[in-house]
Parts: C-alpha cells; sequence; structure tokens
C-alpha cells in the first residue's frame, strides 16, 4: 500500500543520455507525475537546484552516475554543499556500474538509494516510494552531509555505546 501521493512531486532527471533521459520521463508519466524538470548534466542540475526561483521547488532528484563533465557522484556531493534547502533533496542514483565499492561511493557522496540498470516502471516505483516514505535522517559531520549512511539499525553493545 502506498501513502504517498508521488503524483505531487516535482522530479528532476539528470542524465545526459536522450534516450535514457526520455525513458526515465515516459515513465514517471506513466507513473502519474506530470511535474518533471530535465538537465543534461551535474551542471545544468545544480543551476536548477540552486535557482532563486522557489515555486519550482524539486522533491526528488533522479540522477545517473556517468556523464559527460560532471559525474554523478560530483553532482551529488556538490547538491549536499548548496546553501540552500536543496542540499537535502532526496536522490536516486540510476547506473548500469553496480559493484559494491561503487554503490558505496555513492552512499558516501550522499545519494538516498541508488537503482541498477536496467530499470522498469515497478523498480523505479519501489526506489521512489522507499525514499520518500522512509526518508532516513539527514546527518552532518566529518565533511558529510547527506543520509544517514546506515541503512540497518542495529543496537549497539557494551557500556560506550559502540558495536563490539
Amino acid at each position: 500500500m502506498v501513502s504517498v501521493d508521488i503524483t505531487q512531486f516535482n522530479i528532476l532527471i539528470v542524465e545526459d543520455n536522450v534516450h535514457f533521459r526520455t525513458l526515465i520521463r515516459s515513465i514517471l508519466q506513466a507513473l502519474g507525475i506530470t511535474k518533471l524538470e530535465e538537465a543534461r548534466d551535474g551542471i545544468e542540475a545544480l543551476e536548477i537546484l540552486d535557482a532563486p526561483d522557489k515555486s519550482k521547488r524539486v522533491d526528488l532528484v533522479v540522477l545517473d552516475w556517468k556523464m559527460e563533465g560532471m559525474d554523478g557522484v560530483e553532482c551529488v556531493r556538490q547538491i549536499r554543499q548548496l546553501e540552500s534547502e536543496s542540499r537535502s533533496v532526496p536522490i536516486i542514483m540510476v547506473t548500469g556500474y553496480t559493484e559494491t565499492s561503487l554503490r558505496e561511493e555513492a552512499r558516501d557522496a550522499g545519494v538516498n538509494d541508488f537503482l541498477g540498470k536496467p530499470i522498469s516502471a515497478q523498480s523505479l516505483l519501489g526506489r521512489i516510494v522507499s525514499v520518500m516514505e522512509n526518508p532516513r535522517p539527514m546527518v552532518e559531520g566529518g565533511g558529510y552531509f547527506g543520509p544517514d549512511r546506515r541503512i540497518k539499525a542495529e543496537p549497539f553493545k557494551g557500556s560506550n555505546q559502540r558495536k563490539s
């Protein structure tokens, strides 16, 4: 049961491949989402997110990893350093590169979730609902700002509250 109304979201699609950007847009439109922004690369995405016109607030970013110019990971790092409320926007990274080390790099940059290609309407919807219904708290420290990188809450052991 979906409790969030995704049709009201304004979603920013950041993808340099016009065919894949069109595919993502088509999937989102088929899911009932009509408020869509598009960026061809990370630089354009930052311009949209940091624009002074707050009437176009973005609720979610769907971002490709490998793009010409500024790649997705660098774009995420820069989004998380913005001085505006856009720095907290949920980000789903979409990529064909799904190795564990790359997933960790994306997580450490500040993505909320990761979706491997090829994608389907069901897989994209699942990630959107997961990110929006179960937001991880935003944390800041040690040069990092973004969603709490601990995916699974585990009880701490010992008197010093550290995992043993």
